[in-house]
């Protein structure tokens, strides 16, 4: 089946043949046979470079109205908004942010990239242009299994339905051991298939030999080396590249320091360019190690520098890229090898085996269409005891099932809440009713949730947000808490320390940090043993402008100490303070800095919405309001 073929119109045939896209993947073609281009339901659990997007472009392409393509992470929307922008005659929109806007000039777009969670504020904010989607591509799809994502995945999915009963619902998965019953939620037809357009050839790496899935086994010397370097040398000797894949940071810039070393190319223009980015002592290090063709990877680097490494491995300037398994969760970065070098990490209680679908995400990474004759992807064991552990383990094993994890009383507080807020249900009976739409009610029977959403019901009802006099109804306060687009414990908590902070003598700007850094909706730096101490003797001095007494604490202090410790920063961050010297001062990276500055200033625009209905409601909270205002303003100029 050649593209030529397909329903599309002449400018599209010309522009997928300009790419070199002519003649149909089999299961691109599985898909078409499914009707996807017919404006039916389908799900592709294929392997990574297999044409998923081509499959997505295809329905979107060929609807009736607008469409949405749904993206766990906003790297991944960067990616995909860049590849739709080159469709011809064809106007993309990106929604990533502003979790309380309704954003209608994106119904001017044939396509809206967008992150799950922005899709389910849409919904809540009563945006008209989601209502008018034809077709939603949902991409990674199996996150479904993941805490906090995939509950808002699976009932923005149930809403989507309810809204437009005759949309076109794509999945794009990884394979996984449940694919069927995925499709099945979805009323779509199931392509599956293994197929891959370069082969994979996966196995083992210990004792300096590597024993592949199709029993050949090849000696690869360490001379002395890292079994990681070894292995990266040998790849790129063979006309290759390699990804390395680690459990920390910490790791990763370590082995690329060690692998630069090596001098396996030379490559100053990209040393350069990240050398103009290199803001702390991290980004001098990326710098140098890129000068030698190597680069690593991480949540610390700031996004301008992990896409100067993205697109510099992808047009093979960089040799190696070691990484923590966060590059591995959908963004377009192949190699001829794979390495996964760790294979265990900390899950709170000890060290635990990762995921198999999570490696099998690693090993997808490996083999380039119409650069590299295979790949491959090897795991690094100790010993031969250990091989054969890993072996049994992941090669060739079967992904585990793909479960609902809607039935958490966090995750159903602010779902529950959203349901009622946005004129979904009007009773428990309701409630229940569109759960039974979900994820969990396809695999459960949502009745088996009563229990928990009667418990999330008396919350709400207790905390002000709903009213239960007669049925269900969201009251101004949880309408305004489900539109902002926080837990509702976060909006309870900041009602009460908004309160607090009114009867301090001074409100500064470390006030309303701290007031939103203590909430279940902010991420914390951790304080370190070493650097309680200070932190402490900081929280004393300045406790005249916190909501919390140091000197007589009630409750988890060294939780707090996390809180303050990041409210410190951001004060220092929104006081202009430099990005190298808050490196030093909290142990931090750029893409840590910007990440918690980005989250602290929606949560201060939220808080600043709550402020306004305190006031409203005849409370003297001005002054804090005010902070509150210039206090995001100071974090937003810093970002921009």
């Amino acid at each position: 089946m050649h593209v030529a073929d397909l329903p599309l119109a002449e400018r599209f045939v010309e522009h997928f043949e300009a790419q070199g896209v002519e003649e149909l993947y089999p299961p691109q073609r599985a898909a078409v046979e499914a009707g996807v281009c017919d404006g039916e339901r389908v799900l592709a659990a294929v392997p990574t470079a297999s044409g998923k997007t081509f499959v997505a472009q295809l329905a979107m392409l060929t609807s009736d109205g607008p469409a949405v393509y749904v993206v766990p992470l906003r790297a991944l929307a960067t990616e995909k908004y860049d590849e739709f922008a080159e469709l011809p005659d064809v106007s993309v929109g990106i929604a990533t942010g502003d979790f309380d806007a309704t954003d209608e000039d994106l119904a001017e777009h044939d396509i809206v990239v967008a992150t799950s969670e922005k899709v389910d504020s849409a919904i809540r904010n009563g945006a008209g242009w989601i209502s008018a989607v034809d077709c939603a591509v949902v991409d990674e799809i199996h996150l479904l299994d993941q805490d906090g994502r995939g509950p808002t995945l699976e009932v923005t999915v149930a809403k989507l339905r309810r809204l437009t009963p005759d949309i076109q619902l794509v999945g794009l998965s990884a394979t996984v051991g449940n694919a069927g019953e995925i499709a099945d939620w979805l009323d779509a037809e199931l392509v599956a298939s293994d197929w891959r357009p370069v082969e994979l050839r996966t196995g083992v790496y210990a004792e300096e030999t590597a024993t592949f899935d199709d029993g050949e086994e090849r000696d690869i010397p360490t001379g002395g080396d890292q079994p990681a370097i070894a292995l990266a040398r040998d790849a790129i000797e063979d006309g290759g590249q390699c990804l390395v894949f680690v459990s920390s940071r910490r790791s990763a810039q370590a082995l690329a320091d060690d692998l630069g070393d090596e001098f396996l190319d030379d490559a100053a223009a990209v040393a350069e360019e990240l050398r103009l980015l290199a803001t702390t002592g991290t980004g001098t290090d990326l710098a140098r190690s890129a000068a030698n063709a190597v680069a690593f990877h991480h949540a610390g680097l700031s996004a301008d520098q992990r896409r100067v490494v993205e697109d510099a491995f992808r047009d093979r300037e960089l040799k190696v890229i070691v990484a923590t398994p966060t590059l591995a969760a959908g963004v377009n970065v192949p190699a001829r090898r794979v390495v996964v070098r760790d294979h265990e990490r900390y899950d709170g209680d000890g060290m635990a085996p990762l995921p198999i679908l999570e490696v099998h995400q690693m090993f997808g990474r490996a083999g380039r269409p119409h650069l590299d004759p295979y790949g491959e992807a090897l795991l690094v064991a100790s010993d031969a005891e250990e091989a054969d552990e890993l072996r049994d383990r992941y090669v060739g094993a079967e992904p585990e099932r793909v479960t609902s994890k809607l039935d958490s009383e966090r995750a159903l507080r602010t779902h529950v809440l959203s349901t009622v807020a946005s004129g979904f249900a009007d009773s428990r009976t309701e409630v229940l009713d569109l759960l039974d739409e979900t994820f969990y009610g396809h695999q459960r029977a949502a009745d088996e949730l009563g229990s928990v959403v009667g418990d999330v019901l008396d919350y709400l009802a207790a905390a002000g947000m709903l009213d239960r006099r007669d049925g269900l109804a969201a009251t101004r306060l949880g309408t305004l808490v489900s539109r902002v687009y926080v837990d509702p414990v976060t909006g309870a908590s900041v009602v009460d320390a908004i309160e607090q902070a009114a009867d301090l003598p001074r409100v500064t700007a470390l006030t309303v940090l701290e007031l939103v850094c203590d909430t279940s909706d902010m991420p914390t730096l951790y304080t370190r043993n070493d650097e309680a101490g200070r932190v402490t003797d900081a929280a004393t001095r300045r406790e005249s402008e916190l909501t919390k007494s140091v000197m007589s604490f009630d409750g988890d202090f060294q939780r707090w100490l996390d809180v303050f410790k990041t409210a410190l920063m951001l004060a220092d961050w929104a006081d202009g303070v430099a990005l190298d010297e808050l490196a030093e001062r909290y142990g931090v990276g750029p893409g840590d800095v910007g990440r918690i500055a980005e989250r602290a200033a929606w949560l201060l625009a939220a808080t600043e919405s709550i402020a306004g209905y305190i006031a409203d409601e005849g409370g003297e909270v001005e002054r804090v309001a005010r902070v509150i205002r210039e206090t995001r303003e100071a974090l937003v100029e810093r970002e921009a």
